[in-house]
Order: C-alpha cells, then structure tokens, then sequence
C-alpha cells in the first residue's frame, strides 16, 4: 500500500484473512506465554553460565538451564510452526517470517548441537557452556528479529493497514 507521504509501497505483514487466522488461532495464545517464559528462562540461564564463568561453581545448574531453554525452544519451534500452518498455510517459511525462520534454524542448530555435546559428553563443561553463549547470542538476535515483526504488526494495526 502507498504511503502518502512517501510514495512509497509499504509491506503488510498480514493480510485481512491472515489476520483472522491469527487472530482465531490457539497457537497464538500459545505463543504469547511461551515467548516471554523461553525468555525469562534464558535471562535465568545466561546468568547462571556467567556466575559458572566467573567463580568456576554452578556447573550442574548453569547447564540444567541450558537444557531447559532449549527444551522451551523446542517448544516453541513445534508450535510456532503449527501457528505459522494456521495462519499462512505452510509450516516455515511463510512469505512475513521467511528470514526469522531461517535464523531460527541456525539456533535450533546451535541449541540442538549444545544438547548432543551434553548428553553424548563431547566437550568439557566450560566448551559446552560457550557453545550455550554462542546459540544465546543467536536466540537474542532471532528475538529481535521477532519483536520487530510484532510492532510492526501493532503499527500497522493501530494505522488501519492491517
């Protein structure tokens, strides 16, 4: 849609019948309290790793709540997709999300390599722990991506462009 002031056409993210999946759909509920509980988990987290990095102690939970995290993104992958399928009739990679989809790979990656290191013993504790920092950092920079694309929702909401 045009921009009155700029000329320019601007992207939608959802169309009028998009919105109304979204809107109907269970899994948007769903999303809205596993988001902020998958962060309050990783603020928990990241806090513990860094108290191990800092006095050597705390190994045992700081990674129990790297396994909880990323149990909490998987989570939140399975029902986001089943969302995404709601909303935009495909599973990934729906035509608004594409690019916070592929980031999301790469964390699911890096989570999911943090986990085989874990339970099959690769590496030691503190490599295991900044291989959790490095899929963190990508989680942080997938949230962002995310939260974005949720204000971008609400302004174009609030200015009637659905």
């Amino acid at each position: 849609m045009p921009s009155p002031a700029s000329g320019r056409v601007e992207a939608v993210l959802y169309s009028e019948e998009e919105r109304q999946r979204r809107d109907a759909s269970p899994w948007t509920i769903v999303q809205g309290v596993l988001a902020p509980l998958q962060f309050l988990v990783f603020i928990v987290s990241t806090l513990l790793v860094w108290r191990f990095f800092a006095t050597g102690e705390g190994a045992t939970i700081a990674s129990a709540s790297v396994v909880l995290k990323t149990a909490l993104l998987y989570a939140i992958m399975i029902t986001g997709s089943i969302w995404e399928r709601d909303v935009f009739g495909q599973y990934l990679f729906a035509r608004p999300f594409f690019w916070e989809d592929v980031v999301s790979m790469l964390v699911m990656a890096l989570h999911t390599a943090y986990l085989v290191c874990f339970f099959g013993g690769y590496l030691n504790v503190s490599d295991q722990l900044v291989l959790a920092l490095v899929a963190y950092f990508t989680y942080v920079v997938n949230a962002a991506q995310f939260l974005i694309k949720f204000r971008m929702a609400r302004v174009t909401a609030a200015e009637g462009r659905v």
